[in-house]
Parts: structure tokens; sequence; C-alpha cells
């Protein structure tokens, strides 16, 4: 993706060679077809390049404020109803549970509707266990964060968030894609709600949904509900249960 320096310096060779055509007399007396077909190719040029260079400010003023919203939240726990949806908008499964998030790159997610299911991140690696199959696998954060964006909402880092876009739909809802084609996860749109608390100047900013699209088209619709905000770090370590299968992927 260009930077918006290098956008920059484009429209100045753009300008600069624009300059150089129109002072040339001769080749001006010449060529008035060509000129006229020159200036208004780079006409053209210049007009693209600036609004490259607006898109970016755009979307780096959308991440900007997306992750100052995120930097708000050190902690929230809540009950989760989720909805999963097809490509073609058939809805699949209806689900349940419990989503517990900590910075930095902290995640309890237990599912327990229709089937029980546990992911946790305890900050190196995320850990995934499912009790029907009695089987736990287990990956490093590095490889995860890319095919579980949710973590994505436990660190500010600039260069994490190198590999997605973002962009604000409106005051309190914003859409991050991925950048990379071959992305498992191609967006995730977080919705906060702003509340003012009693105390002067304290302003909280709460997520209460997201939807995750993945390379297949299947969309889940997650909403949030019954925030609390009472730190529990035991939620965030994991022990592989005696007599459980374990699938290390690290």
């Amino acid at each position: 993706m260009p930077t918006k320096m290098n956008l920059i310096k484009s429209s100045v060779v753009v300008a600069t060679l624009f300059n150089a055509v129109l002072s040339s007399s001769s080749f001006a007396d010449n060529n008035i077809e060509t000129i006229s077909a020159v200036k208004s190719t780079l006409e053209e040029s210049a007009i693209n390049i600036s609004q490259k260079v607006a898109e970016q400010s755009v979307e780096n003023n959308s991440k900007a404020d997306l992750m100052a919203k995120l930097e708000k939240i050190d902690f929230f726990s809540a009950k989760f109803s989720q909805k999963i949806f097809d490509e073609s908008g058939t809805e699949l499964q209806e689900g349940s549970g419990q989503l517990s998030v900590s910075k930095p790159n902290l995640v309890n997610w237990e599912t327990k509707l229709p089937d029980e299911s546990l992911i946790v991140s305890d900050g190196s690696n995320l850990w995934f266990y499912d009790p029907f199959v009695e089987q736990v696998s287990v990956y490093t954060l590095e490889s995860a964060i890319a095919n579980t964006p949710i973590l994505l909402i436990t660190n500010n880092d600039t260069k994490l968030w190198q590999d997605y876009n973002v962009s604000q739909l409106d005051d309190n809802r914003y859409l991050i894609e991925a950048i990379k084609e071959n992305s498992r996860v191609k967006s995730l749109e977080l919705a906060f709600e702003r509340s003012d608390s009693t105390e002067k100047n304290n302003i909280s900013e709460k997520l209460i949904a997201f939807n995750i699209l993945d390379a297949t088209g299947q969309l889940s619709i997650i909403s949030l509900s019954e925030h609390d905000n009472e730190t529990n770090t035991d939620l965030f370590s994991f022990t592989v249960p005696e007599g459980v299968y374990l699938d290390d992927q690290r």
C-alpha cells in the first residue's frame, strides 16, 4: 500500500513534469495535440494521486480513532449470543456463552450452546478445547491472530495493525478488513456504545457487538450483554485436562 509521503512525492513529480512540458516552447509550437494529450494525462494522474492521498488520510484517521477507543478498554467480560449464516444468508446455527478479554492478548471465549468449546489466549499461546472429541489444539499467538481477529481488540501494536485496513461506518461502528488475500478471516466489524460516567470527564467505550466474515462467505453475528468490568486473571490460563489429546501446532 502506498504511503502518504510516497503519494505526495509522486504528486510533486507529476507537477514538475507538467510544468516542464508547458515551458518547452518548441515542443508546444509543433505538438499542440501531443501537449493536449500529455496535459490531460498529467491532470488525471494528479487528480488520482490527490484522491489516493485523501483516502489514505481517512483510512489512517479511522484506524487511529478505533485504536483510541480500544485503548480505553482494559478488561471486560460479557455474555454473548451468536448467529451464523452461510454465503446465501441461510442461518446455520445459533449459540451463546461468555466472552472475557484483557490486555495484552488475553481472551477467554467459552461457548456453552449448542455445544461446549473453549478458546483461551494466555498471552503467548492460543488454546482451543473441544470437550466432545476430548482434544486440545494449541497455536502460537502470532500465527493465531491472523485467523482470530478478535484478538486485535486486546493489542494496540501498530505493527500488528499494519495487516488490516480500517474504515469508519458511523460514529460507533468500524470495519476492519484483512489486507492479505489468503486470510481466513476477511473482515471484522466492531460496534461500540459510548456512555458518560457520573465522574467528570470520564467517558467509557463499551463493545456491544461484532461481526466476523470468513473466506468462505460465512458470517457470524455476535451481540454482547451483561458486561462485567471486574478483572479475573484466572480466566486466561489453561491446563490440558487429564486424558485429553494435545494437538500441538506451535
